[in-house]
C-alpha cells in the first residue's frame, strides 16, 4: 500500500531532538505523550530496560521499528532515535523520539502529532503497545 503524503504534515518541526538533555515538551493540545512532561494529561512512563543495557534497549526499538511499516527511522545514535509514524489513510505524520537518560537509567518517550488539537489517543496507545512489545521480549521490567 503506498502512503500518501500531507504537505501540511510533511514538514519537521523544528522542537525535534535534545535540549538540554531533554525532549521537547508537548504542546497544550491533547496530541501528545512525554515522560517528561510535568502535567498528568500528557504524562507516560519512562521506558524501563529492566536488567538489560542501553545499547539492547535502542538495539530493539530500532528491530521494533523497523518492522512496523507505518514507521521510519530518521536519526539514530547511541542515546537518541528519531522516527516518524505516517497514517496510511490522510498521510498525517507523528513524530515519536526516545532519549536514554544514564542519570536515571530509562528511556524517555515522546509521541506528538504534528498537526490536530487532539489524536484520540493515538499516540499513548502507539508508546504503550511499544512497551507491551519489549515486554514481550524481557524489557521493562
Amino acid at each position: 500500500m503506498t502512503m500518501m503524503t500531507n504537505p501540511l504534515t510533511s514538514k519537521r518541526p523544528e522542537t525535534l531532538g535534545v535540549h538540554e538533555g531533554k525532549l521537547a515538551s508537548c504542546p497544550s493540545t491533547a496530541n501528545c505523550v512525554c515522560s517528561q512532561a510535568d502535567d498528568r494529561a500528557h504524562y507516560i512512563e519512562p521506558l524501563d530496560p529492566g536488567n538489560r543495557t542501553k545499547r539492547e534497549l535502542m538495539a530493539r526499538l530500532q528491530t521494533a521499528l523497523a518492522g512496523c511499516e507505518e514507521a521510519e527511522i530518521i536519526t539514530a545514535t547511541d542515546d537518541y532515535l528519531h522516527a516518524e509514524c505516517h497514517s496510511t489513510f490522510l498521510g498525517f505524520v507523528d513524530d515519536l523520539e526516545f532519549l536514554w537518560s544514564e542519570e536515571e537509567g530509562v528511556c524517555h518517550v515522546r509521541s506528538a502529532s504534528r498537526l490536530g488539537i487532539t489524536d484520540l489517543g493515538k499516540n499513548r496507545a502507539r508508546v504503550e503497545k511499544l512497551r507491551m512489545l519489549l515486554e514481550g521480549w524481557g524489557f521493562c521490567e
